[in-house]
């Protein structure tokens, strides 16, 4: 179980570094029901990222994603699909970043965030996180690496569990500022999300291009 978690505990970091996700959960806690729409979206995040999760142990487990302790011909074939994915991903946001970070904007949605209803909030933490371009093949890698590594399904599912609790951080933390310190975290928060925001595209790029690195040589390893 514990090379299990080392596969996957840096997957979870890259899940847990996303900068959008962390201004939507900032500016949802800026909103007069900050705090219930903050849980919403943060058990809405965790829940995506849980039954995205499960859905690769059950695909891994009815198709056997590891004899002999080896993992499957197909978890290589994956993590060489979607290690390829993130690094044409990476390519193509370092062409399309800001020459200066002050120009960089946040999406259009976002302005809407004050207005969402509850559900809708719920709704957006888990898309951010089972939907989110960076956070599925993530998330779908770590399914895998957990899926092939042989465990018992109860400490799959308990690695899985760790891998989840990790990449929520950038979440959480947040959402638990804003629980201890109540007005006084708006300056702090304030400046988490500018930086975010400006920055969005780099860190999102380079992101992308380790982690692609990261699957193709699993990839290429578990094929060899």
């Amino acid at each position: 179980m514990g090379n299990a978690l080392g596969d996957v505990l840096g997957l979870a970091a890259g899940v847990a570094v996303s900068p959008l996700p962390v201004v939507a959960i900032i500016l949802v806690l800026a909103t007069p029901r900050g705090r219930p729409n903050g849980l919403l979206f943060a058990v809405g995040w965790m829940l995506g990222l849980s039954a995205l999760g499960a859905a690769v142990l059950a695909i891994g487990g009815s198709s056997g994603a590891a004899t002999n302790k080896q993992p499957a011909t197909w978890v290589g074939i994956l993590q060489l699909v979607l290690g390829a994915a993130l690094l044409v991903f990476a390519a193509r946001l370092w062409r399309k970043r800001p020459t200066d970070a002050a120009e960089a904007r946040l999406p259009k949605w976002m302005a809407a965030i004050d207005r969402l209803a509850p559900v809708k909030v719920f709704g957006l933490g888990l898309a951010l996180s089972a939907a989110n371009l960076k956070n599925a093949p993530l998330t779908i890698a770590a399914g895998a690496s957990i899926s092939s590594s042989g465990l018992p399904p109860g400490q799959q599912i308990a690695t899985l569990a760790v891998f989840v609790v990790i990449a929520s951080l950038g979440i959480v933390v947040p959402l638990g500022v804003l629980l201890l310190m109540g007005e006084r975290a708006t300056g702090l928060l304030g400046s988490w999300k500018d930086w975010a925001a400006r920055h969005n595209i780099a860190v999102m790029a380079v992101l992308f291009f380790v982690f692609g690195l990261k699957l193709l040589g699993d990839g290429i390893g578990n094929l060899t």
